[in-house]
C-alpha cells in the first residue's frame, strides 16, 4: 500500500516554496540552487524520486533528472495501474496466447486484433524484427532525444521497483504470472504501438491472415469499383467514426477573456477502461521542466497537459494515416510483384507463438517494399489477395517514435510558437490535432501530424481504380505500386522520408476561438475557414457533424460575448445541450401527437401506442444532465431514427456549404421509419420497465464496488460536448456502464501570477483498483458536474490538507 507520513516535504522542496515570492531573476537563480540541492538530497547511488500526493491521489512528482523523474513516474503509475500496464506489456511482447489463450478476445487497447493469437503474430514479428530498436538506434530528431530515452530507461526502473517492493492488491492480476519486470524496451514498444494505431495497429487481423492465393481465390478478381470500392470506403470510414477516440477542444484568444490571456478547454474523448486510459500527474525537475495533465499509461511523458506559460489538448484528427499501394503479381507467382518490369520478391516474415495449453502456432506474414500486405474478405480492410492482384499497407508511423519527444517540447514550451517549433522539429504525432493556447493571450489550431504523402496531384496521377474511389469519398489512395514514378517522395523540411512536412499542415493562429470536434480542418474557426490542403488531410466544404456543429454555435457565442474566464469553460463542459434535439425534438413532439389514435407501428408489425411520449418530448430541456426528464427516451429515439432513415431523407433542408453550422435543419417527420422509430422506443422502455419520463440518472449510471454512480451526457449521434458511449444493457435496467467518452478533462487560464488557474477532472479516477481509495472519487466528482483545483505551484501543493509525501528509490 502507498504509505503517507505526516511530514512536510523533504528540505529541497521546501526550498521551491521559498522562491514563490522572488522576483524573476531571483527566482530563476534559487531554482538552479535548488536543483543543486534535490540533487545532494536524491542521490543515493540510484535512481529515486519524491512523490507528493494531494487531493485524488495525484501524484507531484519531483527528481533531479529525466532518468530519475522516469522511475518517480513509473512506480507512481504502476502504484494506481499495475494490472492495466502490466496487461499492455504482455500485448507489446507477443505474450497473449501464452496466458491468457488464442482465442480469447483482446480489448483492443494497443491494437485492432480481435483475437489474441493475432495480436501476438504482429507483436512478435516487430520484435523479431528489432523494429523499435532500429528507431531506438535513430539519431535524434528522427529518433528519440537522450532526455525520452533516460525517461523510458527510469519508467522501467520505476515500474520493476514497484514490484519488488509491493504487493499486488488489485484482483484483477493479484498472484499473476504474467505480471513480471520490465524493460526499457517494453516501454519504447508501447510507444510503437500507439503511433501505429491508424496504420499497421489498426490492420493486425489482414496482416496476420494475408495468405498467398489458391484454387478459386485465384482466379478472383481484385480491386475497381462498385462493392468493392464500397466495402472499402465504409471500412475507411467505420474506422474513423467508430473509433474508441475522439475529443473536444477549445482555444480562446487574450481578446475575447477578462484577463487578455489564453484560454484552452481541452476534453478529450477516450475508452474509460484498458490500456488507452489516462492518468493524472505534475512532474517537476527543477530549472528544467514542470509540467501538469496526463499521461497515456506506459508513457512517462504528459500527454495533454500544461506549465506556467501554455496549455494544449488533442483531438484525434481527420488524416488518414496510411495508404495502399495496388501490387501487380507475377502470373507465376503471387508472391513477386512487380515495379517498373522488374520482379521483387516479397519478404517471408515466419513468426512462432507460444499458446497456453497448446504446442507453438507458426505463422507467415508478407511484406513487401511498401509494407505488409494485407488481405481479408471480411476484415478491417476488405480486400484480396488474387493470382494477379494485392494490397500493401504503407503507414509512415511505423518508422516514428518520435511522440514523446514531441509532448516533452510541449511541457518546456513558453508559448503557442514553442509548441509548433515542437511539432516542426520532432513530428511525432500519429493521429492527433493540436489546440493549445498561452499566458500572452495567444490561440492556435493546427493539424500536423505524420501521413503519408499523398498530395492530390500524385493520386491523380497514380490511383488505380479502386483509389479513384476511395481517395475523393474517404481520404484513403490506393496507388499503382507497380510504377516507380508513384513513389511518395519527401518534403524538404519532413523529419522522415515519405511524409508531409510541417509548411503544409493545416494551421490557424490567433483567431478568437480554434476549436475542433473530430472534423477535419476547414471550420477550425467558422469565420475564418482553413482551405488548401491536400484531400488526406481531410475534407473541406462538407457535412460537419451535431457534436461539431453544436461546438461552434457555443464557443462563437461565446468568443462573440468576450470577458471569458476558467469558470466559462466549465460551464461549457457541462452544458450538456442537445444539438439534436434543438434541431428535432420539437418537430418530434409535434408529429407525435398528430399520429391518428396516438399509434405507431413498430419494426414487428405491431401497433404501439405511443400518445405517452408525446408531451414527455415536448416538455423535455434537451439536455442530458442526470435529472434531466425526457432524455433517455429521445436519446433512444434518436439511435433507432438514425438507423431508419437515411441521412438524405431525415432533413427537409439539406446541407449548404454557405451555411455549414446551421444545414442540415427541418426533421422529416414524414420518412416511414419516422413513426417506426418512435413505437420501438416506446416498446422497448416499456418492455425494460423504464418509465418515459424517468431521469436520465436513474439509467445511465456506472457501479463501482456496488454503488450506482449517475453519468452526465450523452452519446456522439446527439452532438453533446460532454460526449459518453454508453452500454445498453436493458434486461438490467438501462446504461450500466460506459465504454468511452470524456477522460481527462482540463479548463485553464492565466491571471498574471505564476501560476496557471487549472481546473481538472479524470472521470474514471486515477486507479483501476477497485480497492484504491481513487477508484471512484472523480467519478462521483463527474456525476455531480464538479471539478478538482488543481495545485500546481508549490504553495498550493504545501498547503493541501490531504499531503502524503514519499521518498521511493530502487535500494530497499
Amino acid at each position: 500500500m502507498r504509505t503517507r507520513p505526516r511530514r512536510l516535504v523533504v528540505a529541497a522542496v521546501a526550498l521551491l516554496a521559498a522562491t514563490a515570492g522572488l522576483p524573476a531573476t531571483a527566482a530563476e537563480r534559487q531554482d538552479r540552487q535548488d536543483r543543486q540541492d534535490r540533487q545532494e538530497q536524491l542521490s543515493h547511488g540510484g535512481l529515486s524520486a519524491v512523490i507528493r500526493y494531494t487531493e485524488y491521489g495525484i501524484p507531484h512528482i519531483v527528481a533531479k533528472d529525466y532518468k530519475d523523474l522516469g522511475f518517480g513516474t513509473g512506480w507512481a503509475q504502476a502504484a494506481d495501474q499495475v494490472c492495466t500496464l502490466a496487461d499492455g506489456f504482455v500485448t507489446v511482447r507477443g505474450e497473449r496466447s501464452r496466458f491468457f489463450g488464442p482465442d480469447a478476445a483482446t480489448d483492443f487497447s494497443l491494437s485492432s486484433a480481435t483475437r489474441n493469437l493475432s495480436s501476438d503474430l504482429y507483436f512478435r514479428g516487430v520484435r523479431q524484427t528489432r523494429t523499435v530498436e532500429r528507431l531506438l538506434a535513430e539519431p535524434a530528431p528522427r529518433g528519440p532525444s537522450r532526455q525520452v530515452e533516460d525517461l523510458m530507461r527510469g519508467f522501467a526502473a520505476g515500474y520493476n521497483a514497484w514490484l519488488k517492493q509491493n504487493r499486488i492488491s488489485d484482483p484483477a492480476c493479484q498472484g499473476a504470472a504474467w505480471v513480471r519486470p520490465v524493460t526499457p524496451l517494453d516501454v519504447a514498444a508501447r510507444f510503437y504501438a500507439i503511433a501505429v494505431l491508424g496504420g499497421q495497429g489498426g490492420a493486425v487481423d489482414d496482416i496476420t491472415s494475408a495468405r498467398p492465393p489458391t484454387g478459386s481465390a485465384a482466379r478472383a478478381k481484385g480491386g475497381g469499383t462498385g462493392p468493392a470500392a464500397e466495402a472499402l470506403i465504409r471500412a475507411v470510414r467505420e474506422r474513423t467514426d467508430g473509433a474508441a477516440m475522439g475529443s473536444n477542444a477549445v482555444a480562446f484568444h487574450g481578446a475575447t477573456t477578462a484577463s487578455g490571456r489564453g484560454l484552452l478547454l481541452g476534453n478529450p474523448h477516450y475508452p474509460w477502461h484498458g490500456g488507452r486510459r489516462f492518468w493524472q500527474a505534475q512532474q517537476t525537475i527543477p530549472g528544467e521542466l514542470n509540467v501538469a495533465g496526463a499521461s497515456l499509461l506506459g508513457s512517462p511523458t504528459v500527454s495533454i497537459g500544461y506549465n506556467a506559460h501554455v496549455a494544449w489538448s488533442h483531438t484525434v484528427s481527420t488524416g488518414v494515416p496510411f495508404n495502399l499501394h495496388q501490387l501487380t503479381l507475377d502470373p507465376a507467382d503471387p508472391t513477386v510483384y512487380l515495379v517498373d518490369g522488374k520482379p521483387e520478391r516479397m519478404t517471408k516474415r515466419t513468426v512462432t507463438v507460444a499458446v497456453k495449453g497448446g504446442t507453438p502456432v507458426t505463422r507467415t506474414q508478407w511484406w513487401t517494399r511498401y509494407g505488409p500486405v494485407v488481405a481479408s474478405a471480411d476484415g478491417e480492410l476488405p480486400l484480396p489477395w488474387t493470382a494477379t492482384t494485392a494490397y500493401a499497407l504503407n503507414d509512415p508511423n511505423a518508422g516514428n517514435l518520435r511522440f514523446a519527444d514531441t509532448s516533452l517540447g510541449f511541457g518546456k514550451a513558453r508559448g503557442t510558437a514553442d509548441v509548433l517549433a515542437s511539432l516542426a522539429r520532432h513530428q511525432g504525432l500519429p493521429w492527433v490535432n493540436t489546440i493549445a493556447a498561452d499566458s500572452s493571450g495567444h490561440s492556435l489550431y493546427t493539424q500536423s501530424q505524420v501521413l503519408p504523402r499523398i498530395t492530390d496531384d500524385l493520386a491523380a496521377r497514380c490511383s488505380t481504380a479502386l483509389g479513384r474511389a476511395t481517395y475523393p469519398a474517404a481520404g484513403l489512395a490506393v496507388v499503382d505500386g507497380a510504377r516507380g514514378d508513384c513513389a511518395l517522395g519527401s518534403d524538404a523540411d519532413a523529419v522522415q522520408p515519405g511524409v508531409f512536412g510541417p509548411a503544409r499542415m493545416p494551421t490557424l493562429k490567433d483567431a478568437p476561438y480554434a476549436e475542433n470536434s473530430n472534423d477535419s480542418a476547414w471550420l477550425a474557426n467558422a469565420d475564418r475557414p482553413l482551405t488548401g490542403y491536400e484531400r488526406v488531410f481531410g475534407t473541406i466544404g462538407t457535412q460537419r457533424s451535431l457534436r461539431t456543429r453544436g461546438a461552434i454555435e457555443d464557443v462563437a457565442a461565446m468568443a462573440e460575448r468576450g470577458g471569458l474566464t476558467v469558470r466559462d469553460l466549465q460551464r461549457q463542459q457541462f452544458v450538456n445541450r442537445v444539438p439534436a434535439a434543438d434541431l428535432a425534438a420539437g418537430d418530434a413532439a409535434e408529429a407525435c401527437a398528430a399520429l391518428p389514435g396516438g399509434a405507431a407501428t413498430g419494426s414487428d408489425g405491431r401497433a404501439v401506442d405511443v400518445s405517452e411520449a408525446c408531451p414527455v418530448l415536448a416538455a423535455w430541456d434537451r439536455t442530458m444532465d442526470t435529472g434531466s426528464r425526457g432524455a433517455l427516451l429521445y436519446d433512444r429515439f434518436w439511435r433507432k431514427l438514425v438507423t431508419k432513415v437515411p441521412a438524405a431523407q431525415r432533413w427537409k433542408v439539406p446541407f449548404s456549404a454557405a451555411d455549414p453550422v446551421r444545414t442540415p435543419h427541418t426533421l422529416n417527420t414524414g420518412a416511414p421509419g419516422f413513426a417506426t422509430a418512435l413505437a420501438d422506443t416506446v416498446a422497448e422502455l416499456r418492455a425494460a420497465g423504464i418509465a418515459l419520463d424517468s431521469r436520465l440518472g436513474e439509467h445511465q449510471f456506472v457501479e463501482r464496488n456496488g454503488q450506482r454512480i449517475p453519468v452526465p451526457g450523452g452519446t456522439e449521434g446527439l452532438g453533446v460536448w460532454n460526449k459518453i458511449e454508453p452500454v445498453w444493457d436493458q434486461a438490467r435496467g438501462g446504461y450500466r456502464e460506459v465504454s468511452m467518452g470524456s477522460s481527462h478533462i482540463q479548463a485553464v487560464g492565466w491571471d498574471g501570477s505564476r501560476c496557471p488557474v487549472a481546473r481538472t477532472l479524470l472521470t474514471y479516477s486515477q486507479s483501476s483498483n477497485p480497492g484504491s481509495p481513487h477508484y471512484r472519487d472523480q467519478t462521483r466528482l463527474f456525476s455531480q458536474e464538479k471539478w478538482v483545483k488543481f495545485r500546481f505551484c508549490e504553495k498550493d501543493i504545501l498547503s493541501s490538507p490531504a499531503l502524503s509525501v514519499l521518498r521511493v528509490s530502487d535500494k530497499l
